[in-house]
């Protein structure tokens, strides 16, 4: 098993445990199997962006936000901002004031946007940075 597979079994047992103590039932469950960066997790995210508008959930339950994107404060908000418009709240399990008031959810929700954004960014830059070393030393580069 893959440590991508293990993360998302990992994420999705707490998910469903925190489901359950919740007195929340589980319904459709939307895995990315593609990372949040760049937008490769659209396909999943607009399935439960169309469910939702299909009234067949009111809660949507993350591990945490950055799951949901890491594309920046104004594609966040306008996730968010979505699937509050088909009446469903978005609670994060890694960051509890989602459950608080809308006003100050979007306050830290776009700190918290900016926060993954840079995440993301910095992330990319070490691949690059990894890749280049490797080049430069003569070692195969990608698969």
């Amino acid at each position: 098993m893959s440590s991508h597979q293990q993360e998302n079994d990992n994420q999705l047992t707490a998910l469903r445990e925190w489901a359950a103590r919740r007195g929340l039932e589980v319904g459709p469950e939307y895995v990315l199997e593609e990372s949040a960066y760049n937008g490769k997790h659209r396909a999943q995210l607009n399935a439960a962006l169309k469910d939702a508008y299909e009234g067949q959930f009111q809660v949507v339950l993350v591990w945490a936000l950055d799951r949901l994107s890491r594309e920046g404060i104004e594609a966040m908000l306008s996730i968010l901002r979505q699937f509050r418009e088909r009446g469903v709240r978005v609670l994060s399990l890694q960051e509890s004031w989602t459950d608080g008031p809308p006003e100050m959810q979007d306050l830290l929700t776009s700190f918290f946007a900016w926060i993954a954004q840079q995440e993301s960014k910095r992330r990319g830059e070490r691949i690059r940075a990894g890749l280049a070393r490797r080049k430069r030393e003569g070692k195969p580069v990608g698969v």
